[in-house]
């Protein structure tokens, strides 16, 4: 990632967690099999209401590889519903071009039609899949997801406030390398992104794990999703069975209505 000066100025860090980010991204852990707080009181949920948002979520986040940009808006920054009506306007001619994309990838059921037409009726489903999806596996565990990705980010506006955006830059190894104006990121693919003056927003996340995400489409604004650091005492949060529930992960199989995958590489963003 190339920085100017102007870049440096605008570079910021999130002031938290991005909903639309943890969502989409806790679906490669809940197929992982790894056993997150966030994801006891959806097994809980889950058993009881059915499968349906993971039917229409699913075919639109794969093991690994390319996922649509639009599933992460840069207005989900500003919580879950502002992020829900982006992903309802989003232009069809870049639903088309992004859906194209993965299919590209992999093969995609006849219903995703609807949403690449930009359909009203297709998009709200969508939209509302997202919704319940979040209710039943991200928001009970909120007050965690949160919790970690602000001791992080105070450790980034730490550095930040005292000594500025390059000082900052060096605090997200080993996963990064700030070698002036070059932010080199660890990333299965080779990649290279001018900011060109805009800045880089960094977001700190719970369910990002091993390799920071960018987004595809070098147009939209740029944002890298990280891994939060924990810098927390393990004996300061409630027990799990209290918080969460105890349900087991073996109902989840049956549920996504396939074998569970032993190892998910979610960082990978590409359309190569």
């Amino acid at each position: 990632m190339h920085f100017t000066a102007q870049d440096l100025a605008r570079t910021r860090v999130a002031d938290g967690a991005d909903p639309l980010w943890e969502t989409v991204l806790s679906l490669h852990s809940l197929r992982q099999c790894r056993t997150e707080p966030a994801l006891a009181a959806w097994r809980q949920h889950a058993v009881r209401h059915g499968p349906g948002p993971l039917r229409d979520l699913l075919p639109l986040v794969p093991l690994h590889g390319y996922f649509p940009d639009f599933l992460t808006p840069f207005a989900s920054l500003d919580g879950v519903e502002p992020g829900l009506e982006a992903v309802m306007s989003t232009p069809r001619e870049r639903l088309r071009t992004e859906l194209t994309l993965l299919a590209g990838h992999r093969a995609l059921p006849g219903w995703l039609r609807g949403i690449a037409e930009g359909e009203p009726a297709a998009l709200r489903q969508l939209a509302r899949s997202l919704r319940t999806y979040h209710h039943l596996a991200i928001a009970p565990g909120w007050p965690r997801i949160a919790r970690r990705v602000g001791v992080d980010r105070a450790l980034r506006m730490h550095a930040l406030g005292q000594s500025g955006a390059q000082a900052m830059l060096r605090t997200f190894g080993p996963v990064m390398r700030w070698r002036p104006p070059v932010l080199e990121v660890a990333y299965p693919v080779e990649r290279e992104l001018f900011l060109e003056g805009r800045g880089l927003v960094f977001v700190p996340s719970y369910f990002c794990r091993d390799e920071p995400v960018a987004l595809v489409d070098e147009a939209l604004p740029p944002v890298l999703v990280y891994p939060a650091r924990e810098r927390e005492s393990p004996h300061a949060e409630e027990p799990r069975s209290r918080m969460y529930g105890s349900e087991a992960l073996r109902d989840v199989p049956a549920l996504i209505g396939g074998r569970v995958g032993t190892r998910i590489a979610a960082g990978i963003r590409s359309a190569e």
